[in-house]
């Protein structure tokens, strides 16, 4: 079956099983809120309401703060650049979360930034068990990174770490007993000028974090192309507006060495008022008001993805691990594969209604590792970034300019 109707069935069913449940969610109780919906005050009151043990990272409490769940995987929930009274970047889905429900295929709790493992289908996909036909009905994320929480094993007001066992079981019936270290840690001014380059203006207000995810194969087998292998898939949900676009730069070059640019058809040929292909940069728009998907190869990636939102003055950089020369990268085609091994490295995805209903108003960033080839005791590493800056046009203007190559009005749709 054709990759793109099977992977768009899929994203439409899920949204319409969250959207169908026996009983409708509760509705959040906003009397006894001190803040807005859409202030990173608002998901942490309501977090907390739900979770006891929340992980805050920052030490000022009216600049940069970063919500982490241990119960959701370490998962990044949210974060603010100005306190409880800023905004909310991280998309939070406030209904599943409030009606305690788990549902059977997958739990999409939102949050700023997940770990995920691939290949999510092919002969060596970790949703489908050994022999099953490749149909939503019989796809589910695996419970130890979709329900079970992490372990916190430490604390401080700049960074947290968790760790996880599983042990998993691929398509073909291969095994995979692994550990799973993730650190994640909130940068300082200087260390995001450093990142970044630059210097970030005094008046553009920043928050930074990193995770830095690892696999260890603690099993008594290489895992190989004969196997299958694992990836650490990181994906990011962000609010969207109505003016977001993501700008995705790429290396440019010959198309008969590098294949295609982009892959723009995941849930059907995006439009061409909502994706644009420059000489440099790829201009996709991420307003959560049209299902859409890209993806770029390693062939084409590069570590760096950024996203401006002109109604609330916000630019967002991602920044990730891309080794230079590695080009075996997991498919997550639902399908017995040719090419198990010629998946994507970068994607970005757009929600959007279907039938009437949808997710949530947001957008992803996601990156991945390379196809985890590993002997015993061997791990691999993906490290991925998130910065939010958020200051006048002008600002972000000559940010923009220094680090995307061209200005803020450059990245609309």
């Amino acid at each position: 079956m054709n990759k793109l109707l099977i992977i768009g069935f899929m994203t439409a069913f899920i949204s319409c099983n969250n959207g169908d449940a026996d009983s409708p969610a509760a509705p959040t109780d906003t009397s006894k809120q001190q803040y807005p919906k859409g202030s990173f005050g608002f998901d942490l009151e309501f977090l907390q309401k739900h979770h006891k043990d929340l992980v805050l990272l920052g030490e000022d409490s009216a600049g940069a703060q970063v919500i982490i769940a241990p119960a959701y995987q370490g998962r990044v929930m949210t974060s603010t650049a100005e306190g409880k009274n800023g905004l909310s970047f991280g998309w939070v889905n406030h209904e599943l979360i409030e009606s305690g429900k788990p549902t059977e295929h997958i739990n999409a709790f939102g949050g700023e930034e997940r770990f995920w493992l691939g290949p999510e289908g092919g002969q060596f996909s970790v949703y489908f068990k050994k022999g099953v036909e490749f149909k939503f009905e019989n796809w589910f994320v695996p419970k130890e990174f979709d329900t079970e929480p992490f372990t916190l094993v430490s604390a401080t007001k700049s960074e947290a770490r968790f760790e996880k066992e599983m042990h998993l079981e691929n398509y073909s019936g291969n095994a995979f007993d692994l550990t799973v270290h993730r650190t994640i840690k909130l940068l300082n001014k200087n260390s995001i000028d450093k990142v970044l380059g630059i210097l970030v203006p005094a008046g553009v207000k920043t928050i930074a974090f990193e995770s830095d995810n690892s696999i260890t194969n603690k099993g008594m087998k290489s895992w190989d192309k004969r196997t299958g292998m694992l990836s650490i898939w990181i994906l990011s949900m962000m609010n969207a507006s109505s003016q977001t676009t993501v700008a995705v730069p790429y290396k440019q070059g010959d198309s008969t060495k590098l294949g295609k640019i982009v892959t723009d058809d995941y849930f059907g040929k995006v439009p061409a008022d909502r994706l644009k292909v420059n000489n440099d940069l790829i201009l996709f728009k991420a307003d959560a008001s049209h299902r859409s998907k890209i993806g770029l190869s390693p062939s084409r990636a590069l570590p760096v993805v950024g996203s401006y939102d002109a109604v609330n003055n916000v630019l967002t950089i991602a920044q990730f691990s891309l080794p230079e020369g590695v080009t075996d990268y997991v498919n997550s085609l639902w399908q017995l594969q040719d090419k198990p091994f010629a998946g994507d490295a970068v994607n970005s995805y757009n929600d959007g209604p279907i039938d009437g209903k949808q997710m949530g108003k947001f957008y992803e960033i996601e990156s991945s590792s390379p196809a985890a080839a590993l002997k015993p005791g061997e791990t691999i590493h993906h490290l991925h970034r998130t910065i939010h800056l958020k200051g006048s046009k002008e600002d972000l203007d000559k940010i923009a300019m220094k680090l995307l190559g061209v200005g803020v009005d450059a990245i609309r749709l």
